[in-house]
């Protein structure tokens, strides 16, 4: 955790805000010694909810593009200017780093699939290395985004639904330093991601957004 935060603070004008989800190891003590302002979670949210955690701080303290990247050194910080230059540009809203190299053969099938499913032209559908605008902060930050157990695809949808513009540049992904995959660790572990995200595809998600956004995450410190 150390070196990752560390190697972002090098990027320049960045933030660094880690999301302590009821870690028993010695995250949160690696991250903050390294630098980075420490959110830590009560209780276990999970994947997204972590990362929501993350852009509704981001929301409150005024900032105006959020990236979110993994702690496993999978994710080059270097690489962080190349996210932001589509949404600098006007170009996007939302930009992923794709690297579908990656992918192993459940992966790859998953990808597929859900391509077919929801209309989502995106080589990496997977990829947590994102950067958004502030709109899209907005989007995510509200109470239809909440929730969703696999963030990736449930995500994607509610952005997509809502018009936002995503794209996606080529990243080079190291290896793990640390884990493992979450969702592509065995095959019943696909296959219960495959339903639970398949029944999300085929629900309305995101298409009712801003019926109950709450104003208050939205508004940055005065």
């Amino acid at each position: 955790m150390g070196f990752v935060v560390r190697s972002v603070k090098l990027a320049p004008g960045c933030g660094v805000v880690v999301i302590d989800d009821a870690s028993t190891d010695t995250t949160a003590r690696a991250a903050q010694a390294a630098g980075a302002t420490v959110l830590p979670l009560s209780l276990q949210l999970g994947a997204w909810g972590a990362t929501q955690t993350g852009i509704r701080y981001a929301l409150r303290h005024g900032y105006q593009i959020a990236v979110t990247m993994d702690a496993d050194g999978q994710h080059d910080a270097s690489q962080i200017g190349a996210l932001l230059e589509p949404i600098l540009a006007e170009r996007a809203e939302v930009v992923i780093g794709a690297c579908p190299e990656r992918a192993s053969r459940a992966r790859r099938i998953a990808w597929s699939y859900f391509r077919l499913l929801t209309g989502l032209g995106l080589e990496d559908i997977t990829s947590g290395f994102r950067a958004y605008n502030h709109k899209a902060m907005q989007m995510l930050a509200s109470a239809e985004a909440s929730l969703l157990d696999y963030q990736d695809v449930g995500v994607l949808l509610i952005l997509k639904r809502n018009g936002l513009r995503i794209a996606e540049i080529p990243v080079f992904m190291q290896a793990r330093a640390l884990g493992g995959s979450r969702v592509f660790s065995s095959w019943l572990v696909v296959s219960k991601y495959m339903l639970q995200t398949s029944l999300l595809c085929i629900a309305r998600v995101g298409r009712y957004y801003g019926l109950s956004k709450p104003p208050s995450l939205a508004e940055p410190d005065s």
